[in-house]
């Protein structure tokens, strides 16, 4: 009799071990994960076991022990992994993921955000991305070893799917060292959403450059005051066709803040300035050549940033 007993409740066992909703909700599948593998053998499903979402010893996870498996994440599926009658057409899964997916995105998202909450945080409400209706599974792949997007070498490529403007920039000469897989776009931008404006990773965008630029942060005796409102005043952050990432090469950059007249560099004679046409331009051609300390000086004789 006790043999009988211990066979019946290890039967019981792997049952519940198999589908932990069979016999408590009858819009579940009756054998879980075992029933969906039976048709989606595809590499995509199968590259999910690889992964942190199917860890059977993450009780917190969706195979972990007494949940849900596949349909934690896909919500109760049961008329989909159902026999279906020939010619008629099977019912699509209760969740589906994706961005040409008929099931809503706040839909999609929340089903997310019940395990993932302490994930995203308070900013994600109302960012840039949940405004305009981004799901997590445009972004995240969680049908994979490694999500793409939270891998260094491979994140920019998820986010040029939608910011191409940056991608662009990304591949002129002077940029960060995002295409060669040395940098991410979350170093600098907090992708679930901040309180400051476009999403950057502290809460101004100088004090997001300064956490690898800390050299630039100063104070100085005699700053410059472009640089100390803001850095895009001179460089494009994403990329540019000029050597340090400015928006212009000198002496354009600086001429667009500063006048030449009567800089000692503008070509003149006794009589004052040329005859002739002038060049608006520099003869050194940068004002880098002398005013080396463009970020700020702490020389004491640095007012002009050329020591």
């Amino acid at each position: 009799m006790r043999l009988i007993t211990l066979v019946i409740a290890v039967a019981m066992l792997m049952i519940l071990t198999a589908s932990p909703a069979a016999g408590q909700d009858p819009n579940y599948s009756r054998e879980g994960a075992d029933s969906c593998l039976s048709c989606h053998e595809e590499e995509l499903v199968l590259a999910l076991f690889k992964g942190s979402h199917a860890n059977p010893n993450d009780p917190n996870g969706p195979f972990g022990h007494g949940q849900l498996q596949c349909e934690s994440c896909h919500g109760p599926s049961g008329k989909h992994a159902a026999r279906v009658r020939r010619g008629q057409e099977r019912p699509a899964p209760n969740a589906i993921f994706g961005s040409d997916s008929v099931t809503p995105v706040d839909d999609q998202n929340g089903l997310c955000l019940n395990c993932h909450t302490s994930d995203t945080g308070f900013g994600w409400h109302g960012n840039d991305h949940d405004s305009n209706e981004i799901a997590c599974a445009d972004c995240h792949t969680s049908h994979a070893a490694q999500d793409p997007v939270l891998i260094t070498s491979t994140q920019a490529e998820v986010c040029f799917d939608c910011h191409q403007q940056q991608r662009t920039q990304s591949l002129k000469p002077y940029a960060h060292p995002i295409r060669q897989g040395k940098m991410d776009c979350s170093g600098c931008h907090s992708t679930h959403g901040a309180t400051s404006d476009l999403q950057f990773a502290q809460q101004t965008l100088n004090d997001t450059c300064f956490d690898c630029h800390a050299e630039k942060r100063g104070p100085y005796l005699w700053e410059h005051a472009p640089v100390a409102e803001d850095c895009s005043n001179c460089h494009d952050p994403h990329g540019s066709n000029h050597p340090g990432m400015l928006s212009m090469r000198g002496p354009m950059l600086c001429q667009s803040c500063h006048s030449q007249s009567g800089h000692p560099s503008v070509p003149a004679d006794g009589d004052g300035l040329a005859s002739g046409t002038p060049s608006q331009f520099m003869l050194g051609q940068n004002c880098l050549n002398c005013h080396t300390q463009s970020h700020g000086s702490n020389h004491p004789s640095g007012s002009r940033l050329m020591r």
